[in-house]
């Protein structure tokens, strides 16, 4: 099963932070984009065993819609 990630730059704390849309609170980090991208594949395994242990449905890859926004400051 695939899902659709979005991986950013933290200007923070430098490293990348990674975000599964279609699993609502299913965050992780890295201080690498490699490690960011394991650890947000191994946060996403343990999501959907979580909802498999409760009976609770597997929700579908979702396709978020980027776009650009202007405002004025």
């Amino acid at each position: 099963m695939k899902y659709r990630i979005v991986l950013e730059p933290d200007p923070e704390d430098g490293g990348y932070v990674v975000r599964c849309p279609a699993l609502p609170g299913c965050y992780s980090q890295g201080n690498t984009r490699e490690e960011a991208l394991s650890n947000i594949r191994e946060a996403i395994e343990a999501y959907l065993e979580s909802l498999r242990k409760d009976k609770l449905p597997i929700p579908l890859n979702i396709e978020p819609e980027i776009l650009d926004v202007e405002v004025y400051a």
